[in-house]
């Protein structure tokens, strides 16, 4: 039953390892901001990710053009966090993503806001070729 045990979680980390190493790289798809009044605007994302075991560095923008450090990344059980401060922009606040890896996609939300007004996105990332 010990074997059994040792087993299992030797799976078990050996696939949050493999998760982690696949989560580097470039990751595009759709930000579907939500504004306060429950207007929904389309617009894309493009992340650039790398992963060192559970930490997360990289990049986040709506584009190539435009992209931001990122911050606080962590992936932990398939859960991926971190926050973007867009630069240049003083109206826009901290963005803090709270977001799923599953392997193929990166899906999600993200909260901030824009001057006083309260946002939300819905995240929907895949791998970019």
């Amino acid at each position: 039953m010990q074997i059994m045990k040792t087993l299992i979680c030797l799976l078990l980390l050996t696939g949050l390892t493999l998760s982690a190493g696949e989560l580097t790289g470039k990751w595009s798809g759709k930000f579907d901001i939500t504004t306060p009044d429950g207007d929904v605007k389309p617009d894309s994302a493009v992340m650039h990710l790398t992963a060192n075991g559970a930490e997360v560095t990289g990049t986040a923008g709506p584009n190539e053009d435009q992209q931001w450090t990122m911050r606080n990344g962590k992936l932990e059980a398939g859960k991926l966090t971190f926050e973007v401060l867009p630069e240049g922009d003083e109206d826009k606040g901290l963005l803090v993503f709270d977001l799923v890896f599953d392997g193929d996609t990166i899906r999600g939300t993200a909260t901030g806001h824009d001057g006083d007004d309260k946002l939300s996105a819905k995240v929907d990332l895949k791998r970019a070729s």
